[in-house]
This record gives C-alpha cells, structure tokens and sequence, in this order.
C-alpha cells in the first residue's frame, strides 16, 4: 500500500471495500478510533495483525503488552515516532 493512497482513503467515511483487517485497522486508528482498530486484530494471529496490535498497545503507552505482540510477530523493532511506524505499516502491508 503507498503512503499517498492510505493518506488519500481517509477523506471517506469508511476504508475501502476488500482490505485486510490489520489495513483497515490502521485505517481507523489513523481516524481516531483506537478500539474499532483495537477489536479488528485482536484475535488474528497473522504476523501482519500482531504487529499493527503491537503498534496499537504502544500508541496505548502499554509498552509491556507491545512488546509481547512485537515478539509474536517476529519484528523485534519500532520506529522513532507511531507516524513512522504507522507509514511502515502501512506500506508492508497489502491490501
């Protein structure tokens, strides 16, 4: 997913019809809506899932509970800012 056009998805209301729940869930984060993102990749267990989980948890401030699901995913980093971990989320992720 390009950085421009996950940007430009946010102008609508809804995500976009056919993404995967760990891009719509960075979708409603980017919207405001922690726990709508939060509930989409609770109980997925896909790599992509556990790392924006692990996004979500740190933007919670509950960095304990992040870094067990950075672990699941196998990605032992984060980036400087959530922007930027978000952008690199995004854009690891297809639709």
């Amino acid at each position: 997913m390009k950085r421009m056009d996950f940007s430009k998805s946010l102008e609508q209301d809804l995500p976009p019809d056919g993404w995967s729940a760990p891009l719509a869930a960075l979708w409603w984060d980017a919207k405001g809506d922690w726990a709508r993102a939060h509930a989409l990749v609770d109980e997925l267990e896909t790599p992509d899932a556990m790392a924006v989980h692990a996004y979500l948890h740190r933007k919670e401030g509950v960095t304990w509970n992040a870094d067990y699901w950075y672990a699941r995913a196998g990605r032992g980093f984060r980036r400087a800012t959530l922007e930027e971990e978000r952008e690199a989320l995004v854009e690891g992720i297809d639709s």
